[in-house]
């Protein structure tokens, strides 16, 4: 049975991709000390620590094929107060995770990253202080993929992810829940273009990634076409008994393009369609 390091399990992406994965592979989780228990699957081994030297420590005892690094931590607008956690959280955990790569026996490690680094489809086009620091760990792992050349080192790069059991305060889970409560949802526009990728296709790509080999590089993970957002609501109250209320508060065209990554061989994203996405609100 393949060995797996996954972080960031207790989030969103991880959390789906611990469940799944663990019914085929063996998986360490990485957990802050104070963290609350969140399995109890034979397939999880919890590796906690409370600083860096720990789980460093803990790291070089152990001997596994792949390291999936979903671990981050998100602001869209920062505070100062923030520049702490999006420094531990994005370049230093990763870091240690890297610097143990070789005495590990690893020989894949997947990183998940952002567009905004490459936002409205220019290159080295931050979108925020968050991408900035997604952004400059890129680098830090090009210099261990120059350094380490018997790993192969992919980065998979995401826009916005939906699916079953999501917390985030992103648009479809707020309509979702609005949805179920009655209220109305405010909108910035109806003109409004998302491009929405299911996490079962995120699940589907890391299994066909564990099964075979791909080239180091950048990799894109996202739907072949942009929703308009009145479209998902106009297909939902046309197919349900119940309506969405939806307050637009303009008429202006927001899309973003997408830099050309690289796309990943053999893979599509065959959960994110727009039924998909009202199943996902309806649910």
């Amino acid at each position: 049975m393949k060995k797996i390091i996954l972080t960031g399990s207790t989030g969103f992406i991880g959390s789906q991709l611990l469940k799944e994965l663990s019914k085929n592979y063996k998986i360490y989780i990485t957990l802050r000390a104070k963290t609350k228990k969140i399995t109890n699957n034979k397939n999880v081994v919890k590796i906690f620590f409370n600083n860096y030297e720990v789980l460093s420590k803990k790291l070089k005892k152990l001997k596994v094929n792949t390291v999936i690094h979903c671990a981050t931590h998100y602001v869209k607008h920062h505070k100062f107060e923030d520049l702490k956690k999006l420094s531990d959280s994005n370049i230093l955990f990763g870091n240690v995770l890297l610097e143990n790569l070789e005495c590990m026996g690893v020989t894949k490690f997947i990183n998940f990253s952002t567009v905004w680094e490459n936002y409205d489809g220019k290159k080295d086009n931050n979108f925020n202080l968050y991408s900035v620091y997604k952004s400059n760990f890129t680098k830090i792992m090009n210099f261990y993929k120059k350094k380490l050349n018997n790993i192969s080192f992919l980065n998979l790069t995401i826009s916005d992810t939906f699916g079953k059991n999501d917390k985030r305060n992103k648009i479809i889970n707020i309509l979702k829940n609005n949805y179920k409560k009655n209220l109305q949802t405010k909108i910035i526009s109806k003109n409004l273009y998302l491009n929405l990728l299911n996490v079962v296709d995120i699940n589907n790509a890391l299994i066909l990634i564990l099964k075979n080999k791909y080239k180091s590089g950048s990799y894109l993970l996202s739907n072949k076409n942009d929703f308009k957002i009145i479209n998902i609501i106009k297909q939902l109250n046309k197919i349900s008994e119940k309506k969405i209320k939806v307050r637009w508060l303009s008429d202006k065209v927001i899309k973003e393009k997408t830099y050309k990554y690289n796309i990943l061989k053999n893979w599509k994203p065959l959960n994110s369609k727009i039924e998909d996405i009202i199943n996902v609100i309806t649910g």
